[in-house]
């Protein structure tokens, strides 16, 4: 029986790393494409809607000053909403802002918001309610 040698080996497991990799190369480029098939942007066409008038009033107050240019409440109010969870329609960055909606008896900002799509920051071409910390979205029916 041969016993490899130290280059023979050494060649092995680079070549066995190569496999390894572009394995996992492989599969993470499947798991992106599957992800951005059609089917899950026509998902995005159907979220449901809420009406101004259903907003929390708090909500109401946050939109109110959303069309009026503020001024808002918390410093990150405003501030580009990235859109990760890839639940809204995917736009360009900076086309999404965020604005925080009071949840009553917390400290912190708590997890309802106001996010509003468009590149002008007083008219909004949509926005959309969370009161869930972007777990889901209503667009908002003004």
């Amino acid at each position: 029986m041969a016993v490899m040698g130290f280059r023979e080996s050494n060649s092995y497991l680079k070549r066995l790393f190569a496999v390894i990799l572009a394995s996992i190369l492989l599969i993470c480029t499947n798991m992106v494409h599957a992800r951005s098939s059609p089917d899950y942007f026509a998902n995005l066409r159907n979220l449901e809607s809420i009406s101004l008038a259903d907003l929390p009033r708090q909500g109401q107050q946050v939109y109110a000053l959303i069309e009026a240019g503020g001024p808002f409440a918390h410093e990150k109010d405003g501030v580009v909403f990235g859109n990760r969870e890839r639940i809204l329609p995917i736009h360009k960055r900076g086309f999404y802002r965020e604005y925080t909606v009071k949840t009553s008896g917390v400290r912190h900002r708590g997890a309802k918001r106001i996010v509003c799509g468009g590149y002008k920051m007083t008219n909004p071409e949509v926005c959309y309610y969370t009161d869930d910390h972007y777990a889901s979205f209503r667009v908002i029916k003004p």
